[in-house]
């Protein structure tokens, strides 16, 4: 046995822990502050599809007053908010301007100052998809002021979301946008909520870009979408495939085993066995220069999702691990696209339960991080506006199209220097705080900053350099749950329907 062998245990708490795939971390020794001391030898993480902050976990106090959690800080909807204790406190159903009754669909929405939407919660698990574009996120800044000269009034949601009903063909349903001010709590996400509520979670988490889903996962592997707002291929600014470093290509070149799971239910790809090449479809890493040759130079890297479970089970589970949202098998969460295939929320929860409740009823436990996020907000209303943030490379956005908010005036929001709206984090380990909420400002980055610090890489970009390290979400000297919670069961009874509201 080799002397390194020999010494793991002393210096898994260390720098040395970075040299040891194996390593774990020793009782009752606390890990020395900085790089490398992240006890960490697994990181999963999992982005779902288009949900916002308060559009899931805006009811998260009353959960808490219902159920003997102590109450704290949590900037959830007003609404609530105890009338006493840690601020923010009780306040008002947050409304927004609605369309005029005098000039329904098919005609364009015209905002209405006497009539408005409350927030409201929504008894239906299937809506019909607002947008969360480029355009449609400055219209929810402010109706009036999109490129960000002022701070934001957050008075958009209603009409962007009627638009985007009123312009389909068919049209939507909801032709008034009114789904964009919905909300869904406990009774709806008792997994989620249980699990928020058990391990760590953040009022403060945002997506990295103001829209929509393609360049926002291209941060969250790459900390850059090099300029795109739209998807590669929407017009003649945005058709070639990013060159950017991911976090993969950085693994890789240092020698941290990594993987990409993702799910092939209902896609083209057929097997098992599975194509490598068919599999690379399914990922967001197709996008990128460096991800063409993973099927060919890394096959083994890209994998159906049904190995996720075969790793955790002979204890194979890579360092870094992406699992893909299941989009094709109907499990993302994506609001509905068409009327004829709703998208339940409730069926895609009880999928990710079924990833995290896996990986806590493993060998792998002991050392884990799950990290459940979403990409970007989908259109759905949040309280909180977008943050400053760092550009990445000081890119400007490339393939904007003609008559595109920002073609024709400039302003604060209209290059990469905010985040997107908040989204929902639950970060899952043995280590995560206890019933514990991060007011740090950060996006989904952040992710990539973990990585980094655990295994000593540098940054990939100046925004992903300026995240936090989200060492705070996690108690490395007395994890809290070494014998992790037994959650509830995802309920999947909700009613689902997309022709009416609530």
């Amino acid at each position: 046995m080799s002397n390194l062998r020999i010494f793991a245990g002393l210096f898994c708490s260390g720098a040395l822990s970075l040299l040891l795939s194996s390593c774990t971390a020793v009782p009752g020794v606390q890990p020395a502050p900085g790089q490398g001391s992240v006890p960490l030898n697994h990181i999963i993480f999992l982005a779902q599809e288009n949900r916002s902050f308060d559009h899931y976990f805006g009811a998260m106090r009353q959960y808490w007053a219902q159920n003997g959690y102590p109450d704290q800080s949590f900037d959830g909807l007003p609404q609530f908010n105890p009338t006493s204790g840690s601020a923010p406190l009780n306040g008002p159903v947050p409304t927004i301007p609605g369309c005029d009754p005098a000039s329904p669909a098919p005609a364009s929405c015209v905002i209405d100052s006497n009539t408005s939407v409350s927030s409201f919660h929504l008894v239906t698990q299937c809506i019909e998809n607002p947008s969360p574009s480029w355009n449609e996120d400055h219209v929810d800044w402010d109706f009036n002021d999109p490129t960000g000269q002022q701070p934001a009034a957050l008075n958009g949601f209603v009409w962007t979301a009627a638009q985007d009903a009123r312009n389909l063909v068919p049209p939507f349903h909801d032709t008034d946008g009114v789904r964009a001010m919905g909300y869904y709590n406990a009774d709806d996400l008792n997994y989620y909520y249980f699990m928020a509520s058990n391990f760590a979670t953040s009022d403060r988490w945002f997506s990295p870009v103001m829209s929509r889903t393609h360049p926002n996962r291209e941060f969250l592997v790459a900390a850059t979408s090099q300029g795109y707002v739209y998807p590669i291929g929407t017009n003649n600014h945005d058709t070639a495939l990013l060159t950017a470093t991911t976090i993969f290509q950085q693994l890789q070149s240092a020698g941290i085993t990594w993987k990409i799971y993702v799910n092939p239910q209902g896609s083209s790809c057929s097997g098992p066995p599975y194509d490598p090449a068919c599999l690379l479809k399914l990922s967001y890493l197709q996008n990128f220069q460096w991800g063409q040759t993973v099927p060919t130079q890394y096959p083994n890297n890209i994998a159906p999702i049904s190995e996720y479970f075969t790793d955790l089970q002979n204890g194979t589970l890579p360092q870094v691990a992406q699992i893909e949202p299941a989009s094709d098998a109907g499990l993302d969460e994506h609001p509905s696209d068409t009327d004829s295939q709703p998208s339940n929320i409730q069926l895609g929860a009880n999928y990710v339960a079924s990833l995290i409740n896996g990986l806590m009823a493993s060998s792998s436990w002991k050392d884990s991080a799950f990290i459940l996020t979403f990409d970007e907000f989908g259109g759905l209303y949040d309280h909180v506006p977008p943050q400053p943030a760092v550009s990445p490379d000081g890119i400007k956005p490339v393939d904007l199209m003609p008559g595109d908010i920002c073609t024709s005036s400039d302003g604060p929001t209209c290059d990469f220097v905010y985040t997107g709206y908040r989204v929902p984090l639950i970060v899952v380990s043995p280590y995560s705080k206890q019933n514990y909420v991060s007011h740090s400002v950060a996006d989904m980055t952040a992710i990539l900053k973990l990585i980094e610090t655990r295994f000593n890489l540098s940054g990939l970009t100046k925004r992903d350099a300026a995240q936090i390290d989200m060492s705070e979400f996690f108690d490395f000297s007395n994890p809290p749950w070494v014998t992790p919670p037994t959650p509830p069961t995802q309920t999947t009874a909700g009613a689902c329907y997309v022709n009416s509201l609530p």
